[in-house]
């Protein structure tokens, strides 16, 4: 049988895509359409990546939560072969992972359970007031300024940055370091030595600050953190690199969201409407999971490694294969949602993957739903004749980025 599978996969290598693949142009908000495709095919596939290796690409709904929950699968980025969107710079670390996110348990488990408490959703619900502030500070802003404005540069960024910052104790007045060197990181075409001197940067700005907490502990996560080393729970590189990852996860995905989901908004005006007219926090809820399911910011998929031979959808997937699951058209799965190329607001959507499955679910969802809730919630009410400034075919796409968006939102009303 492994040899069928190998001369099977021998004469079809020609006819291999090539991955990631780009959106159809005027559709800024839908997968690739060979995406879309491959799915209609098989719930999975081959593909060819950058450097010739070709993993299995999961399009299925189903399957990619079946895998994203099997502990045959590795999250380990270290591991030979795993899959890889951009190469990696012979400067970079050994560890190339950002901290527990690129570890296997039990090693994931200990990490990620120094701070989960922290953002459990009644905890993260306390917050609430503080980010309907800073949402509210900012339309004050918005409204008593010019216009046209870039609604990216003068809210989408600052909000979650805003948030982030405090919940951390990093300086706001430092939010122009970190978001340049965060935009370094999760861009696929950036020269792989320069993306290193990035993470460099970040590190030694979040050791640096480690160093102020020890002396000077305050009522912030990374003091947690400096608990956690003098307890010797935690390397004191274990907690740089976990400030890395809360710092650029906590305001690049949450920027992203709000300005590409108020694009979407307003090309698709009658959703825009029934959001903007609803005075019910369940409606404006089920908002936020629907434009998380639709839009899928996190669009190049999550990889990952076969670590022990896995059957399913009619294949053997082998140990040391790589796996992308590819959850941008997994929640576009018809499957699993009803006409899911549709934006709907008022659908239950909250099963989405746009936060992956199993262990390796996105720790801070909570607090990116409240966040996106509050901005959903408020934004289109405060200005409700809210408008594009530009034609929408010449608002700029990150088609060259891991994570989706756009690099400016003109508006004005």
């Amino acid at each position: 049988m492994e040899q069928i599978d190998e001369t099977l996969d021998a004469a079809l290598d020609v006819e291999v895509p090539a991955y990631p693949m780009r959106r159809a142009e005027g559709c800024p908000f839908d997968p690739p359409p060979q995406l879309r495709e491959l799915q209609e095919q098989a719930p999975i596939t081959k593909v060819r990546l950058w450097n010739g290796d070709t993993p299995w690409l999961v399009t299925g709904y189903a399957e990619q939560r079946q895998l994203l929950g099997d502990p045959r699968v590795s999250s380990d980025m270290g591991l030979p072969g795993f899959p890889r969107l951009v190469p990696t710079a012979p400067s970079a670390p050994a560890n190339p992972g950002l901290s527990f996110i690129s570890m296997d348990d039990p090693e994931h488990a200990r990490l990620r359970r120094m701070v989960t408490s922290q953002f459990a959703i009644k905890r993260i619900e306390t917050m609430r007031p503080a980010v309907q502030r800073i949402v509210d500070d900012l339309i004050d802003e918005l409204l008593a300024g010019p216009k046209p404005v870039d609604l990216v540069d003068a809210f989408a960024l600052p909000v979650p940055s805003l948030v982030i910052c405090e919940l951390l104790g990093v300086p706001y007045q430092d939010h122009g370091f970190f978001q340049d060197n965060s935009k370094v990181l999760i861009r696929r075409s950036i020269d792989p030595e320069v993306r290193a001197a990035a993470s460099a940067r970040l590190r030694g700005y979040l050791d640096d600050l480690l160093e102020e907490k020890i002396r000077e502990p305050k009522d912030d996560l990374l003091s947690q953190l400096t608990g956690r080393i003098a307890a010797g729970e935690l390397t004191r590189d274990e907690a740089v690199q976990m400030g890395v990852l809360m710092l650029i996860a906590g305001h690049e995905t949450t920027a992203n969201m709000i300005a590409l989901g108020t694009f979407a908004l307003l090309e698709h005006p009658e959703q825009l409407d029934r959001l903007r007219d609803a005075d019910d926090p369940k409606l404006v809820a089920h908002a936020v999971d629907e434009l998380l399911r639709y839009l899928n910011i996190t669009h190049s998929g999550r990889m990952r490694m076969v670590v022990e031979d896995i059957e399913i959808a009619g294949h053997t997937l082998r140990a040391d294969d790589g796996v992308i699951m590819a959850n941008d058209i997994g929640n576009r799965d018809p499957a699993a949602f009803d006409d899911p190329y549709r934006l709907d607001i008022g659908r239950e959507a909250r099963h989405h993957v746009a936060f992956g499955f199993g262990v390796h679910q996105c720790l801070g969802q909570p607090l990116a739903r409240l966040e996106l809730q509050v901005v959903y919630g408020s934004l289109y009410r405060r200005i409700p004749t809210l408008r594009l400034a530009a034609a929408s075919a010449d608002i700029p796409l990150k088609h060259d980025g891991f994570v989706y968006g756009v690099y400016e939102l003109p508006v004005t009303w």
